[in-house]
């Protein structure tokens, strides 16, 4: 990447004269043609003139990898350019304090010399000279970086600074305030230089600066110079973006622990608090002076007067986006950090219900307004004030905070204390003084390809056949016998990739009448089934699985056990016989239930606020009408929560020795696997294990019911669930069946390609989530079509 060295324009081809914009208090703001905006602030008592180039770039504005690249460039705008070899040189001959800094929102070169006309040109010159052809050259990024580095390690060695850099890293989540300007070691150590060029060339236009020129100079002569030299850089083609990203409100205070060599314990607390812009801001800096200030802070007060705290500080971080109110206190040795934080927290919650007294806002104010007026009278420090200003999003809201400052009230410090010094909104930070480094180190691989070398791996994996899924060969396939105690069996051996078998089994039980009552045993047995055996602990079950690459699983509903096998062709006899220890000799140890009861319990708690859960379960609910001891009645969260808490381990038992045994149900098999083995072992689990009451099938059964509405409101919820249903008379072998498949699936089977996606998401943008579901019982005369979207509560 190169850049076009400024040329200077004949008289002909002159830009437009700066325009003059408007002036407040003695400031005038001027924009050149190109866009740039100039600040003039002369001042005939001062002997020295200040220059300060602001460039509306800092670390809020770099990217994935190039954190610290705006800093870094600060520093590489000292290593010259093709006019100005070596600038700070040029500058300390002309006997120039001068400096750059770069923050969140911006990044600043000034110098103040002698005030004379030649001065003036040579740093205006010097200034419009590196903001467009400095060198940015990899050999002084080699060099430059070593210098940004022992600065990044320079602020290692201070343990408040670093732990003050965590804490602002947890507080912001998603914006870049939660990153230091400085940047990430790797990052300063890595970056590419044309990454560097490209990020220089973007941000460092006429467009994005603001140049403020303050102290003794002729007005008329400075926009000529200005113009010159400033005005004759085009304006660039390209369209800056701003940054938009948003830090979402906090739920929960956050705790940050940071252990190093040190000898001083610290705490600090951050609160998020509204960007500089806004009116609270001036409430909040008197706030923030009446806790901290030295000696009549309360919190000075509570800590450094006790003798528990040996300093306590504080500052706001206004910024052009919402920033922070950060307090801190080193602890005195011998102290506990969290007793510490407990009289912090006590002494803020204090000011939060009294407020602070109306002679330590006064003495607040007063305080501040001497800071404002001193730095008013110094051209050249307002000079360099204005930056962070001009960065916040106007030069002119240091008028509007002052004016805004000589208003606040104790009211207005109570009101804000109370709305931003909130346990929900806070982060808080504690430095533990240790002996030893705790630190651990992550190794890097560095080349992954030499790592791994000519690794050639193992024998490939056993391939399946080449299966035709046709029903047809399906059924030609398939061998359907029954064992001798009733259950019935289809087996599907095959060829198959890895030699994987996969087994269902349903075991039936019970009528509509005998299970009356036991919809919640039934619902936990086949779990606590699976949880102990005469011969193994639920441990030994799963090491065993484990050890066999297999999975197990038993699931259930009133009238029937379900069970979903997967593993090696290998392993299926063993995992068979472990399927057989757990049919038939189970211990339904009471632990394991009470387990499962209180894991049950919590997300029933958590489904409460969940609209998604709410929704369906409503819509379940008005779709089965049943008595509430009938097994097929959906039960309220309220409910279902005291049937579990009622459920005993002796329900269990009584359950399985009353109604469960292998007399009827159904088993398939698909894989790489021996019929005539599996048959056997089939027979050998179920044929002698005879179910001790009769079984007949519990039909489900359509209901019309009534077109309503329900609204559930759930407060604090930024996503709402919609969900509706209908049942009616089909099943999977009516005729019209197939039809209404595939008109479930025109309609809904895809949020993103469906006439539900296509409408609500795709082309109205309304919804993440919109289908519709369709289904139809395999025995019962019962079908069911569901619509759902989840989307925001507004666009319900």
């Amino acid at each position: 990447m190169s850049f076009a060295s400024q040329s200077f324009l004949t008289a002909a081809d002159a830009p437009p004269p700066p325009e003059k914009i408007r002036t407040v208090e003695g400031i005038t703001e001027y924009s050149l043609a190109n866009g740039m905006k100039v600040l003039l602030f002369p001042d005939a008592s001062s002997p020295k003139v200040t220059v300060n180039l602001t460039l509306l770039v800092g670390s809020r504005h770099e990217g994935y990898g190039e954190t610290g690249m705006a800093h870094l460039l600060e520093h590489m705008l000292f290593k010259g350019t093709p006019t100005h070899q070596n600038v700070p040189k040029e500058l300390q001959a002309r006997g120039a304090q001068f400096n750059g800094t770069t923050w969140y929102d911006r990044t600043n070169y000034y110098e103040t010399l002698p005030a004379t006309e030649d001065n003036l040109e040579f740093a205006l010159k010097l200034e419009a000279d590196r903001m467009m052809n400095s060198y940015v050259k990899a050999e002084d990024l080699a060099s430059e970086m070593t210098v940004v580095r022992n600065e990044f390690e320079r602020g290692e060695n201070s343990p408040s600074r670093m732990l003050m850099q965590k804490v602002m890293s947890s507080a912001f989540e998603w914006h870049n305030y939660g990153k230091s300007t400085i940047g990430n070691r790797a990052d300063i150590e890595r970056v590419p230089i044309d990454r560097l060029k490209s990020f220089y060339k973007k941000y460092y236009q006429p467009d994005n600066a603001v140049l403020i020129v303050a102290g003794k100079f002729d007005t008329d002569e400075a926009l000529e110079l200005i113009n010159k030299y400033f005005g004759t850089i085009p304006r660039p083609e390209r369209k800056l973006d701003q940054t938009y990203t948003e830090e979402p409100p906090q739920e929960g205070e956050r705790i940050v622990t940071l252990r190093r060599i040190g000898e001083v314990p610290v705490v600090g607390v951050v609160y998020h608090i509204p960007a500089a812009a806004h009116k609270d801001m001036a409430a909040i800096d008197v706030l923030e002076s009446t806790l901290t200030d030295d000696p009549s802070g309360v919190l000075y007060q509570a800590l450094v007067k006790t003798k528990k705290a040996s300093s306590v500080s504080g500052s706001l971080f206004a910024l052009h986006d919402p920033g922070v109110l950060r307090l801190m206190v080193e602890v005195i040795k011998g102290n506990d950090p969290q007793v510490i934080l407990g009289i912090m927290f006590d002494t803020l919650q204090t000011v939060r219900e009294k407020g602070i007294s109306a002679e330590d806002v006064t003495r607040a104010k007063e305080k501040l307004l001497k800071q404002y007026e001193q730095a008013e009278n110094n051209s050249s420090r307002l000079a360099v004030e204005l930056s962070e200003w001009v960065a916040m999003g106007d030069w002119r809201l240091r008028f509007l905070y002052r004016d805004a400052l000589e208003k606040v009230t104790p009211e207005d410090v109570k009101r804000v204390a109370d709305e931003y010094l909130r346990e929900n909104n806070r982060t808080v930070g504690i430095f533990v003084p240790v002996e030893e480094s705790q630190k651990v180190t992550i190794p890097q691989i560095d080349d992954i390809a030499k790592m791994i070398g000519d690794y050639q791996g193992r024998e490939t994996v056993a391939l399946g056949e080449d299966f035709d899924v046709s029903p047809e060969n399906i059924n030609k396939r398939t061998t359907v016998k029954a064992l001798a105690s009733g259950v019935k069996v289809a087996m599907l051996s095959k060829k198959t990739r890895g030699e994987e078998v996969n087994l269902n089994m349903t075991l039936r039980y019970g009528t509509l009448e005998s299970l009356q009552g036991k919809k919640t045993a039934c619902e936990f047995l086949p779990a606590v089934m699976k949880r102990g055996t005469k011969n193994r602990t639920r441990q030994e079950i799963e090491d065993e699985l484990n050890k066999l690459r297999a999975q197990l699983s038993v699931s259930g509903s009133p009238g029937e056990i379900n069970i979903a096998i997967k593993t090696r062709s290998e392993s299926l006899s063993k995992v068979l016989s472990i399927l057989k220890e757990i049919l038939r000799e189970p211990t339904l140890p009471e632990n394991e239930l009470d387990v499962l009861k209180s894991q049950q319990i919590a997300t029933l708690e958590k489904q409460k606020t969940d609209p998604q859960s709410r929704a369906i379960l409503s819509v379940r609910s008005q779709l089965r009408p049943y008595p509430e001891s009938d097994p097929r009645y959906v039960p309220t969260i309220e409910q279902e929560i005291e049937r579990i808490k009622a459920l005993s381990q002796s329900d269990l038992q009584l359950l399985y020795e009353n109604f469960i045994g292998g007399s009827t149900g159904e088993i398939a098999v698909v894989g790489d696997f021996s019929e005539d083995e599996v048959y056997a072992q089939l027979g050998s689990m179920l044929d002698d294990w005879k179910s001790p009451a009769p079984y007949s099938h519990i039909p489900a059964e359509p209901h019309a019911i009534p077109g309503n509405l329900t609204e559930i409101i759930i407060p604090d919820k930024a996503n709402a669930f919609y969900f509706g249903g209908l049942t009616f008379p089909m099943n999977s072998s009516s005729p019209d069946y197939p039809d209404l498949i595939v008109a479930g699936s025109v309609l809904g089977s895809s949020g993103l390609s469906s006439r539900l996606g296509d409408r609500v998401r795709q082309k109205e943008g309304l919804a993440y989530g919109v289908g519709a579901m369709i289904h139809a019982d395999a025995v019962d005369s019962r079908g069911s079509i569901s619509l759902y979207a989840s989307c925001n509560p507004d666009n319900m």
